[in-house]
This record gives structure tokens, C-alpha cells and sequence, in this order.
């Protein structure tokens, strides 16, 4: 399934408007969920194109009970729509999180946020964007240091908008709300916090959160690996991934390719960093070193 899904997730990253509840599936499918997450009782692992319908199917239900809610309130403010999305979504479908959450893997699979109606803000924040656009409502990611939320109506192209927090059942959240939580995670806030995230920007964060779950936990490297593996096929990412990539190699015994990865990543640094660059390669030959 790995080769499967790597390969799907290298083509949906190119497209021309990525689709960043794909590419969180495709990334998910990398995890071992073990038996179907929607039907606990199957013997055997679902198959990727399972997985992928039975999410979508989920998200669709989802969306089917705000259209309804739609059609019986019809609400002609942005804050009458982000009330409706926190009544559906928080209220009855019961999508929250905790803090507790930030301890578990579960919480950045979407799969599993889909099934346990948990999850980090930006998997809640990405539940959210993906039933209101089925329902024909306009959310978006809104990126804030720290903590992810959504804006309902806009605000791209000026319109209305309004912030919620998924995290919190949809609380509504005012400008002096955003800045508190910029401000907590160390950040200065501004009015160009709240544009709207960009998909492979969400994808690449998300990973993020693997990565980071994953290194505080040494013996999940192979989860950090493939968090990271993830990041590298994204058109855009961190060039220090492919030395982070490299340590996780040597780490999970593939010495040769990790020093191989090293040495070419030094390689990348002779130009701007001669320093580090020296440090990576004698990284290198202590790779190669492990072998004797």
C-alpha cells in the first residue's frame, strides 16, 4: 500500500488545486490503522481505495446534515452560518478536541479524527472546510501561530467573515480572541495572519505535526520517517527535511543511505554553510563507521 499511496500522493500534490483532504488520506494510509477504522469488525485491513471511499462517505454525511440545517434556518449572516456549523458539526456530530489529543497519533490522521470526531485544531479546521464546501458554504483555514482555526464567509475577496474554533465546538472568536492566541505561541499578531491557508501549506503542517509527535518519541522513528518522506514529495518544502531524513535513515539502520543522503545534503551547504557541511559529512563517515 505504501508504493501505492506515495505514488497518489506525489500526483494529487502536483495537481493543479491540490486537495488537501487527499493528500491527508494518502498520508494517513502510510500509518498502520490496522482493521477498517469504520467497521472494527472487518478481519482483514481495508484496501486504500476503501479507505479513501469511506472517508469521503463520512465527510459527505457530514455535509448532508448541514444542508439540511441549511435548508430549515437559512442563514444570511456569516455569524448565523458559523452558529449553524458549530450546532451541526460541534453540537450534534460532537467534532472537538482536547488537550489530551496532542499526545496521540490519532489526533493528525484523518481517518481517525473522521471516526473518533477528535483531533488537532487543524484537522478539525480541515473537517470543517471540507463538509461546508460540500454544503455549498464558504470556510477557510486560517494559519494562526499555534492554534488553527477557521474564518466562515471570507475573507478572501473582502467579504464578511467571521473566526470559529473548531477545536472548542466552533466558539466564535473575535480579533482580540486571534491575537491572545498568536501572541501565546510567541508570535506578534497582524491582519496578514488571517489569510486563507493554501492547501499543500496545510498538508505540509499537518506532516509537521506527525514529525514533531514522532521525534519526541524515539521509538517512532519510522513514523517520523515517513512524515518526513511525505513532506519531501510536497512541491514545496524545507530544504532541511533531506538532512532530517538522512539522521532518521542511520537511525532506523539504513547507514548506507542515510550517509549517502548526508553527503549529498553537504554537498547543498558548501555554497553558503562550509561549517555545517564538514559536520554533516563526519556525520556521514560515523554512518558508515556503524557498519564494521
Amino acid at each position: 500500500m505504501t508504493e501505492q499511496s506515495r505514488a497518489r500522493f506525489r500526483t494529487a500534490a502536483r495537481a493543479e488545486h491540490p486537495d488537501p483532504v487527499l493528500l491527508c488520506l494518502l498520508a494517513a494510509a502510510e500509518h498502520t490503522l490496522g482493521p477498517h477504522p469504520f467497521n472494527r469488525d472487518a478481519e482483514e485491513p481495508p484496501t486504500l481505495d476503501a479507505l479513501l471511499a469511506a472517508c469521503q462517505a463520512a465527510i459527505e454525511r457530514h455535509a448532508a446534515a448541514v444542508r439540511q440545517a441549511v435548508a430549515e434556518r437559512a442563514p444570511g449572516t456569516p455569524e448565523a452560518t458559523a452558529a449553524l456549523l458549530a450546532a451541526v458539526l460541534g453540537g450534534r456530530e460532537r467534532f472537538h478536541g482536547r488537550q489530551s489529543d496532542y499526545r496521540r497519533l490519532e489526533s493528525s490522521l484523518l481517518p481517525e479524527v473522521l471516526r473518533r470526531r477528535r483531533g488537532l485544531p487543524i484537522m478539525l479546521a480541515l473537517v470543517w472546510s471540507a463538509v461546508a464546501a460540500r454544503a455549498g458554504l464558504t470556510v477557510h483555514g486560517v494559519a494562526l501561530p499555534g492554534h488553527f482555526i477557521v474564518a466562515v464567509g471570507g475573507p478572501a475577496g473582502g467579504e464578511d467573515y467571521v473566526l470559529a474554533d473548531p477545536f472548542h465546538g466552533g466558539r466564535l472568536l473575535d480579533l482580540d480572541d486571534a491575537a491572545r492566541l498568536a501572541h501565546r505561541a510567541g508570535h506578534a499578531f497582524s491582519p496578514e495572519l488571517l489569510t486563507p491557508a493554501q492547501p499543500l501549506d496545510i498538508v505540509l503542517r499537518v506532516l509537521g505535526n506527525i514529525r514533531n509527535w514522532a521525534a519526541d518519541r524515539p521509538e517512532h522513528a519510522r513514523t517520523q520517517l515517513w512524515a518526513t518522506e511525505l513532506s519531501l514529495l510536497l512541491p514545496r518544502h524545507p530544504a532541511q527535511l533531506r538532512l532530517e531524513r538522512a539522521e532518521l535513515l542511520v537511525r532506523t539502520g539504513d547507514f548506507l543511505a542515510g550517509a549517502a543522503e548526508m553527503d549529498s545534503y553537504a554537498q547543498i551547504l558548501d555554497a553558503f554553510d562550509p561549517d555545517t557541511a564538514t559536520r554533516v559529512r563526519q556525520d556521514a563517515r560515523a554512518a558508515r563507521h556503524r557498519l564494521n
